[in-house]
């Protein structure tokens, strides 16, 4: 069973990234019906909390996009996100929420991104793995398994789906159940070895909860020690970079983590990325059939 502790960091709630909740602002049928969408969202987008990477996205995309002016950002949390997006889908009321990859919503329900022409929320990014330095030399076998994981985002979501009803020890024990060809392919050639420690260093979101355990229980398998510790962004950079933890699969570059890269760059191995396509951004259901910010109108 894997080792499973908290270091006493302040938690940065990560991506922490904020759904948007706005209500249709009428019961009326007819009354309804000659309301522009805009004007049913009450020109109003919901983040999370206020000091939120994605919060301060949102209020740059609301001060950039000229049809997008008089529009406000509402804050909350985000459970409280995530039950009003799932009551507006319900309904099929219109909401634009803030939405990250990976993340259940995705394979819960039918939404899709808005296009951001002036590019505010970024590309899409890579998560990526790290090693300490001298990993490659002290546990080749763990090198060689850490190096090869790669999972695809549809997986990865489906699994945070799952989630939502078991521990994320069992939804990742039935992913490498279900995906033995995968696995073997990460392990074909490593040596078995003897209780050896390790320490991979994850952060508090969901993702990287589930890819850790992944990742900890291949290693089991061949016969590691695995201890995963949650940490914040700026002790998981030094923890590696200083070898007080061995690895991390939960670095999002090349725009989350940026900064942190920068400060330790040189003093880590970059494996390259475990998973491609994760982003954030503003989101809609797909029954509003709008497909871009602009598609919005200004509040008169």
């Amino acid at each position: 069973m894997l080792n499973f502790k908290w270091k006493k960091t302040s938690i940065i709630a990560g991506l922490a990234l904020a759904l948007t909740v706005a209500g249709c602002g009428t019961n009326d049928g007819e009354v309804q019906d000659d309301m522009s969408l805009s004007e049913q969202l009450d020109y109003t987008i919901t983040g999370t909390e206020p000091g939120a990477g994605q919060t301060q996205k949102n209020f740059e995309v609301l001060e950039s996009y000229e049809n997008l002016a008089g529009w406000e950002q509402d804050l909350s949390s985000a459970g409280a996100m995530l039950s009003e997006l799932s009551t507006a889908i319900e309904n099929e009321e219109p909401i634009v929420f803030s939405a990250w990859s990976p993340h259940y919503m995705f394979a819960k329900w039918d939404i899709h991104y808005l296009e951001d022409p002036k590019g505010i929320h970024g590309d899409e990014e890579r998560i990526t793995t790290i090693t300490r330095k001298g990993l490659q030399n002290d546990m080749p076998e763990a090198y060689t398994i850490l190096d090869r994981i790669h999972l695809e985002l549809e997986d990865v979501e489906n699994a945070l789906l799952e989630a939502q009803e078991r521990d994320y020890e069992d939804v990742a024990a039935n992913w490498i159940e279900a995906n033995q060809d995968t696995v073997a392919e990460w392990t074909e050639g490593v040596n078995d070895v003897d209780g050896t420690s390790i320490e991979i260093a994850l952060l508090p979101w969901d993702d990287a909860i589930f890819t850790a355990n992944v990742a900890g229980q291949t290693l089991e398998q061949k016969g590691f020690d695995v201890t995963l510790t949650q940490v914040d962004p700026a002790i998981m950079f030094e923890s590696i970079a200083t070898g007080g933890a061995d690895a991390s699969l939960a670095v999002w570059m090349p725009v989350t983590h940026s900064e942190l890269y920068k400060n330790y760059e040189g003093d880590f191995d970059d494996l390259g990325p475990n998973l491609i396509g994760a982003r954030t951004g503003l989101a809609v259901p797909s029954y509003m059939g709008i497909d871009s910010l602009e598609d919005l109108e200004p509040k008169e």
